[in-house]
């Protein structure tokens, strides 16, 4: 790298934060249109749900996967064909022509997006192991604000670009956003960078963990006892997956090292109720606003403006403090506060109240990820940092996924008030346990 050798190279920044923000703009943005699409194919709720579940299963798998061979072979190559992605995925679904191509196409994008992160993390390691930095708290932070600030307004964005020209519009702005990270990643991005990671990849170990994920989400989709056979599958394959990861020299998920970490399992089991919370409340009240209240999508995405505004505001106050456990504490709270809110809403409930409800959902998701980002930056092996950042980012999809499972089964017949309330004590059973697992053992 040129430039200043004691300082952190800033031409990284630009292609590390648009990248960054694929994942969480598209996951945001569909918030507001799982009821216009649903209405289009003419399917339910339950159904649509499988275009949060496509996108987050294979953002679960591809973020390990795509950090482990950005440890192995560089940010670069891999953040430019999997940006490349991107664009070929904005493409199919703009002109999908029923719910299983939509679908399709968002298991490609959850692909695309998903090397982004890994690499940042990376190239943040090598900036600061170059430059001398211990914890590069602002580098963090100038990561973290953008996809705060992309998740909580994506459903506002949404909505606007829906009620200008329909949801294919939101598939659509992929494919600039995929020139713009090409083009920037080729410009500024290292053409060598030091390879940290040893051994390949686990190409079992990734079969092992995709299928375990797809089969448990098949049964959580639709919970009967009749279907018990599924659960039984999926407990097969995830017992297969552990005793492989623990028997092989070079595991997709290095399961000895984890349980030699105990700090950084509890960092992301925070990760995953975090975003169990975040997720039931972006996609399920946004949903229950559209259907059981009435409104429509760009109103919806206009509503959930004041979510997104507290939600940037803590994130840029607390944004360059290296402190983790104030964050902690303040963000499991809120979000018990936040789960509470929503059993007190029905469909006359005023807008400013709803306004206000969004306004306490939002301060957790403004400091939930910022704080566990940093505690893993803290906690992980330096030579598996990339596969620990997208282990990380998997956590927050294994959230979203039992949250997309969640919405499904409180909202198989619709969007309705019951089915909120019904949502609202599940996330108050899943805040409690943030409480409990944050006061565990806290970071400073």
């Amino acid at each position: 790298m040129t430039g200043d050798p004691s300082t952190f190279d800033r031409r990284l920044i630009a292609p590390m934060i648009v990248g960054s923000v694929l994942n969480p703009i598209n996951s945001s943005m569909l918030a507001v249109a799982l009821i216009p699409i649903g209405a289009a194919f003419g399917v339910s709720p339950s159904q649509t749900a499988w275009l949060v579940t496509g996108l987050y299963i294979a953002t679960a798998v591809g973020q390990p996967v795509m950090g482990r061979l950005v440890d192995l072979f560089g940010p670069r190559p891999l953040y430019l064909i999997a940006t490349s992605l991107v664009g070929v995925a904005g493409l199919l679904g703009a002109l999908a022509p029923n719910l299983g191509v939509l679908v399709a196409s968002r298991v490609l994008l959850g692909l695309g997006t998903s090397a982004a992160y890994p690499a940042a993390m990376s190239l943040i390691r090598s900036e600061a192991d170059r430059t001398g930095m211990a914890t590069p708290a602002g580098i963090l932070s100038s990561l973290s604000v953008p996809n705060q600030v992309i998740a909580v307004i994506g459903p506002t964005l949404g909505g606007l670009l829906i009620g200008l020209g329909g949801w294919h519009l939101i598939f659509t702005m992929n494919v600039p956003l995929s020139v713009i990270c090409v083009v920037l990643g080729s410009l500024w991005l290292p053409r060598r960078a030091r390879s940290r990671g040893a051994g390949g990849l686990d190409y079992v170990g990734v079969a092992l963990f995709t299928t375990t994920l797809v089969a448990l989400m098949l049964f959580l989709m639709q919970p009967r006892l009749s279907r018990w056979y599924v659960l039984v599958i999926a407990l097969v394959l995830g017992v297969s997956f552990v005793i492989t990861q623990l028997r092989v020299m070079a595991p997709f998920i290095d399961l000895r090292v984890l349980g030699g970490n105990r700090p950084l399992i509890l960092t992301y089991t925070r990760q995953v109720l975090a975003f169990v919370g975040a997720y039931s409340f972006l996609y399920g009240f946004t949903q229950w606003l559209e259907e059981a209240r009435g409104l429509s999508a760009s109103s919806a995405g206009l509503l959930l403006l004041p979510l997104s505004l507290a939600a940037v505001l803590v994130t840029l106050l607390t944004g360059r403090r290296a402190q983790i456990r104030g964050k902690l504490v303040a963000g499991s709270i809120c979000l018990v506060v936040a789960a509470a809110a929503q059993l007190l809403v029905g469909p006359s409930t005023p807008i400013w109240i709803l306004a206000v409800v969004g306004v306490v959902a939002g301060v957790p998701q403004g400091l939930n990820n910022l704080a566990n980002q940093t505690a893993l930056y803290q906690q992980a092996d330096p030579a598996r940092i990339g596969s620990s950042a997208g282990l990380l980012r998997t956590c927050v999809y294994v959230g979203a996924l039992i949250s997309a499972a969640a919405n499904a089964h409180f909202f198989q017949h619709g969007a309705t008030t019951a089915g909120l309330h019904e949502m609202a004590i599940f996330l108050l059973v899943i805040a409690g346990l943030l409480v409990l697992v944050t006061f565990r053992r806290l970071p400073e």
